[in-house]
């Protein structure tokens, strides 16, 4: 596997050796050890001087079901400090097969009147004029990509929100049907590669080689065992197949921490009709294109995520996640599955992070900008955004900066970030890393809520929080989804896949000292950006405030953590 290094101020491209220190490394532990090397904390994160890493794992390209995730990691425009955004998709799969491990954007173009296609193939990778892309949707770029390049590619790709530097663009990576769907969404990185004067990158894998493991019979009986543990345990093999992430809705609603008007409670009443089972049970009566289970990636047996048809049966949206429904939903006071998805759909061709602007949303709302629950101007709010507008231009800054326009002080953000889906008063081990990660109010990193705890009390979460972002880290620095984490607990194994797949020594105790050595990097990086303790903590109104839902307020003070 090489680094494939793109200079835009000289338009040149090179391949590199993987440096020896960097032969573990994949995913998280290496966008964030290749940003901590080469980038300056002081940087301005849409300047020259940031870079744009995306990597994929270790085992990516191989039959280990849901190892081919893709990381993109850089100097974040929303938080300023280091971060890292993983999806599914094909991309980081055809980038094994392309031999990439990683893809480094640097420097900045002499000229900001054209925009570039990165074309890698297996003859090598050139720039080519993209011009002719800008200002589409991500869905109109994609078919004009498969109609230039045909439809067995896979993207990596912006749309008009990273062209305008948007603080809250995201990256979208194609599906295995070819759909921009599969979004790097946190963070602002969209707006880093729209900095890079980059639309996309197409991954043509065409007469390339399978990615063939080292020791093949080891390998096989591995992934014998890491197969049937997830074939065999419930969560992996029934509940997240059938009603995905949003099975998530019905744990959050019961135990009061599903956000709702802006974080003021956490119980919805409309939540039954939005739940895991509400959308299983939309999608099985409505048919057609519609997929109530489907693999994001290739080879992946879990198959949690889904395809939202309207009530034709024409495919509206894919997927329809817990996050998003909760933000667009619950947090706005919104019970409608079809809106929601309306919703998704803009933002995703605009490029924009659903949770960021479900959560800014929620903030107008606050304001009275707009009422709770207005289904109609929300949709017109979202349609401005993608037009430009004053309003769409805030918006698109997100939920910091919306709330200072407005004067609105209940902002539910974090080193800048708004928060996900989980009202932190009754998931106390994930406000706890909302408060510590380096990526902001993320939940991807340290999520405690499916652990069978008392989420109300403050005993143990600090640790608890430290294990759950330990974990996360690992599992983003391998490429492989978290959701496999339910039923293959033994890193042992994990390990060895990776030892019989690369000939290279790997333990358990290696994993964990590359997940370690990663979050150490990543605060050293945030503390030259001049990120320190003093941000590790959650907005006023948490700690002030209690959750009318079960009358608990945030009671993790800066001394405990």
């Amino acid at each position: 596997m090489l680094l494939l290094r793109v200079d835009l101020a000289e338009l040149k491209i090179k391949k590199e050796n993987i440096p020896s220190e960097y032969r573990l490394f994949s995913g998280r532990a290496l966008t964030s050890r290749i940003i901590s090397d080469e980038v300056s904390g002081t940087c301005h994160p849409l300047g020259p001087f940031n870079k744009l890493v995306i990597a994929n794992g270790l085992l990516a390209g191989t039959p280990v079901s849901s190892a081919s995730r893709i990381s993109i990691g850089a100097k974040s425009p929303l938080t300023s400090g280091i971060k890292e955004s993983n999806g599914g998709g094909n991309t980081a799969y055809k980038m094994a097969r392309l031999g990439i491990r990683a893809i480094i954007l640097e420097g900045e173009t002499k000229t900001k009147s054209n925009w570039y296609i990165l074309y890698i193939n297996k003859e090598g990778a050139k720039l080519i004029d993209g011009s002719y892309l800008e200002n589409k949707g991500t869905y109109d770029k994609t078919d004009a990509l498969h109609e230039q390049y045909g439809k067995n590619i896979g993207i990596i790709l912006i749309g008009p929100a990273g062209e305008q530097l948007s603080i809250t663009a995201g990256i979208t990576n194609t599906d295995i049907e070819g759909n921009p769907s599969r979004y790097c969404g946190r963070g602002g990185l969209g707006a880093v590669m729209g900095s890079k004067r980059i639309l996309a990158i197409v991954l043509d894998d065409a007469g390339t080689s399978p990615v063939k493991p080292v020791e093949t019979d080891n390998f096989k009986y591995l992934l014998k065992k890491y197969t049937a543990l997830i074939r065999s345990t419930p969560q992996t093999a029934e509940g997240f197949p059938k009603y995905g992430t949003a099975g998530m809705m019905e744990i959050t609603n019961t135990i009061g921490a599903l956000p709702t008007r802006n974080f003021s409670t956490g119980t919805f009443e409309g939540a039954a009709k939005i739940n895991g089972q509400a959308l299983y049970d939309t999608i099985t009566e409505r048919g057609g294109e519609g997929a109530s289970t489907h693999a994001c990636m290739p080879g992946c047996i879990i198959r949690c995520s889904n395809r939202y048809p309207d009530k034709d049966g024409k495919i509206l949206v894919s997927p329809l996640e817990y996050e998003t429904i909760a933000m667009l939903g619950s947090n706005c006071d919104i019970d409608d599955l079809d809106v929601i998805a309306k919703l998704n759909y803009i933002c995703n061709d605009y490029g924009i992070d659903t949770i960021e602007f479900g959560c800014t949303i929620g903030v107008l709302m606050e304001k009275g900008i707009m009422a709770f629950g207005d289904t109609k101007e929300i949709v017109k709010v979202a349609e401005e955004m993608q037009k430009g507008s004053y309003l769409g231009k805030i918006i698109g800054a997100g939920s910091i900066i919306a709330g200072q326009v407005f004067g609105v002080t209940r902002v539910p953000a974090v080193k800048g970030q708004g928060m996900p889906a989980y009202d932190p008063r009754s998931v106390k081990g994930l406000g706890v890393t909302y408060s510590t990660s380096p990526m902001g109010a993320d939940h991807t990193a340290g999520n405690t809520v499916r652990l069978n705890i008392k989420h109300h009390l403050k005993d143990n979460q600090v640790e608890i929080s430290k294990n759950a972002q330990l974990g996360a880290t690992l599992f983003d620095s391998l490429g492989i989804c978290i959701m496999v984490g339910a039923a293959v607990k033994d890193k042992n194994l994990l390990a060895g896949l990776i030892s019989s797949h690369t000939g290279l020594a790997c333990s358990e105790d290696i994993l964990i000292e590359i997940a370690l050595s990663t979050l150490t990097t990543e605060k050293k990086f945030n503390n030259s950006a001049g990120i320190t303790s003093v941000h590790d903590r959650l907005p006023e109104f948490f700690y002030t405030e209690v959750n009318p839902s079960n009358g608990v307020a945030f009671d993790i003070f800066d001394q405990d953590l």
